[in-house]
């Protein structure tokens, strides 16, 4: 294994390159932005455009959609709020919502924060009454509001952690409980 005090990043033009062939030959995208930050400072190198029918080209300063990457920072958050003891896997999600949210039980079992982060939680992967206005910006006119009420009145169609099942909506929840234990808004 390489050690990091060796470790060397490409240089702009071989970084281009690569760019230049996942875009133009493999197609993997229409323009791409690579942020790179080393000890001798920050390089950004992009290549392409914002998509094939918009010919203006993408740059450090161009806004991506990251979509299900901000899980993996949803992730991140829990794991550190864990270290820290701010919260525990086991604890349940009403422990974390205001007192007038009904949060959907089978059986004897809760739904908990690790439920939430396994994709366990028997949530589905949207709520039933999403309908969103944009669909380049779906989850805009989703209001908070909305997600209780959807908790409130949901019905789960299994037992909680015993099928796995991608879920947006679940994800969508741990973010609002963690930003709510933090004092703060997801986005900060």
């Amino acid at each position: 294994m390489q050690s990091s005090s060796n470790f060397h990043f490409p240089s702009d033009p071989e970084i281009r390159r690569i760019l230049s062939e996942r875009i133009e030959y493999h197609k993997q995208g229409t323009g791409i932005v690579i942020g790179i930050v080393e000890p001798a400072g920050r390089r950004i190198v992009a290549h392409g455009r914002f998509g094939i029918d918009d010919p203006r080209f993408v740059d450090g300063n161009t806004i991506f959609e990251i979509g299900s990457v901000t899980k993996v920072f949803t992730a991140l958050l829990l794991a550190d709020m864990v270290q820290h003891a701010e919260v525990a896997l086991t604890d349940p999600i009403a422990k974390y919502l205001p007192e007038e949210v009904v949060v959907p039980q089978r059986g004897d079992k809760v739904i908990t924060l690790v439920d939430l982060a396994t994709h366990m939680s028997g949530l589905p992967r949207m709520p039933d009454h999403f309908a969103p206005v944009n669909p380049d910006n779906p989850y805009a006119d989703y209001s908070v509001e909305q997600l209780y009420q959807f908790l409130s009145n949901h019905q789960l169609t299994r037992d909680i952690g015993t099928q796995w099942e991608y879920s947006n909506l679940g994800y969508g929840i741990l973010g609002h409980i963690l930003a709510r234990r933090a004092g703060t808004d997801y986005e900060t």
